[in-house]
């Protein structure tokens, strides 16, 4: 039984944990979903996405759970939305981590209260590494446009789950679930996300190009729930190539005038 609080290990080989950090037990009302991941190889430990103010306590006791806070080495922003990275300058006040964000970003962070930026580490548009020292490592992926400009996400060859940030979003209605157990119903709750917050379809077929060179065993988004199992995942893959979003449908946004 997953507990939802405190979330659950989504991989763990022994000296490598990839971990879905829970949701609070009551969303607070107006507030938009989100989850928050930790990866610890040995002992060090990467926060994917932790998140805006409001949700900073509760993701950093959960993440004392599994981890010393003093042991986070690197945190990683998909990009700059507030749900995303607002919390950055508490992060940076609890722990001794390096920030990843776009190069495009780092401009926007004194306005989250970031002055000194001598922690944060620019990622430049064609992706990178984020490098243990075990030797074992984290592949920054681009992945522009879907929703951000300068948009990255997570591909962890130990534990083969793709961190994805807003693709594959979805927004609840009545009842939440961490995993996807049945892909179609599945897809009414990611399609109003996708159509409106994606840039294109165009964006989306450069990005599948990439990714489908990999191989992933889980889907980890940012919103929703986690798209777990090759099937699954194909299944995700095959309805993104087909959905028309963004600038596909700005008829449709503007109304036929």
């Amino acid at each position: 039984m997953i507990n939802i609080e405190r979330g659950e290990v989504l991989y763990n080989d022994g000296t490598h944990k990839f971990i879905w950090l829970g949701w609070p037990e009551k969303e607070v009302e107006g507030i938009v979903q989100t989850n928050e991941y930790l990866i610890i190889n040995n002992d060090e430990g990467v926060l994917l996405d932790p998140g805006g103010v409001s949700v900073f306590s509760q993701v950093a006791e959960n993440v004392s759970r599994w981890i010393s806070v003093d042991k986070i080495k690197y945190i990683f922003y998909t990009h700059q939305d507030p749900d995303v990275s607002s919390g950055i300058a508490l992060w940076l006040n609890l722990c001794p981590a390096q920030v990843y964000i776009s190069k495009l970003w780092v401009r926007f962070l004194p306005h989250f209260g970031i002055f000194d930026i001598s922690r944060v580490v620019p990622i430049d548009d064609n992706g990178g590494r984020i490098q243990f020292s075990s030797g074992d490592y984290l592949e920054i992926i681009p992945a522009h446009f879907l929703h951000s400009p300068g948009n990255f996400q997570i591909y962890d060859p130990r534990s083969k789950i793709l961190f994805s940030g807003d693709l594959g979003a979805a927004a609840f209605k009545d009842k939440q679930y961490p995993i996807v157990e049945d892909f179609e119903s599945h897809v009414e709750l990611m399609e109003g996300f996708h159509r409106r917050y994606i840039a294109s379809n165009a964006a989306i077929k450069k990005w599948l190009s990439i990714v489908r060179k990999y191989d992933i065993e889980a889907i980890a988004p940012q919103h929703g729930a986690i798209i777990k199992g090759k099937q699954m995942v194909e299944k995700f893959f095959d309805w993104l190539e087909g959905i028309k979003c963004g600038v596909d449908i700005l008829d449709e946004i503007y109304g036929v005038r």
